[in-house]
């Protein structure tokens, strides 16, 4: 592998890990303000249900992170355009989400109910920051390397190397 080919393999995937930290943080924002929404916000809806309004935002965060990741991150490395490749995919998602969601909210409920840790500061800490930390590694490589697999058949190929013309001169027709 060539200086110039690991250079372009590093610039994709710095692109790709920019589009996959970018959709994140959108995602990020949604699960951050509709947690804290439902615990804190008007009327308090899960006001004393810490763990099911973390399940109810990092749901809506995954509709938003599913939209983001297939059809712009990993756009060049979805499957086949089939309905079982795409219900394949979409089952992988979901898989790889409960498990980063499972992160989260153990972090949460360690930290709120094994540490007794349960001021608005302590509940956000460990489920927005160290669970977040933890499941978002775990989804990027999961995505990276067990969900958003095809073969690039939709990418198109790569330019061809340049052919020299054949020259008209005597030694072109002679063997070498």
């Amino acid at each position: 592998m060539t200086i110039t080919d690991r250079a372009r393999r590093l610039r994709t995937w710095l692109g790709e890990l920019f589009r996959f930290g970018t959709v994140g943080l959108v995602a990020y924002v949604v699960d951050i303000g509709l947690m804290n929404l439902l615990r804190f916000g008007p009327g308090e809806l899960l006001g004393h249900k810490p763990l099911t309004a973390k399940v109810v935002s990092v749901s809506v965060a995954v509709l938003v992170a599913w939209l983001g990741n297939r059809h712009w991150t990993f756009a060049h490395k979805r499957g086949p355009r089939t309905a079982a490749a795409r219900s394949r995919e979409l089952v992988q998602f979901v898989a790889v989400n409960l498990v980063g969601m499972a992160i989260g909210v153990g972090c949460l409920a360690v930290s709120h109910y094994l540490l007794g840790l349960t001021s608005p500061l302590a509940d956000n800490i460990s489920a927005n920051g160290v669970g977040l930390v933890l499941g978002t590694a775990f989804r990027y490589l999961a995505y990276r390397y067990w969900v958003f697999t095809g073969d690039d058949a939709a990418a198109p190929p790569p330019p061809a190397p340049p052919v020299a013309a054949p020259s008209s001169g005597p030694a072109a027709s002679e063997p070498r």
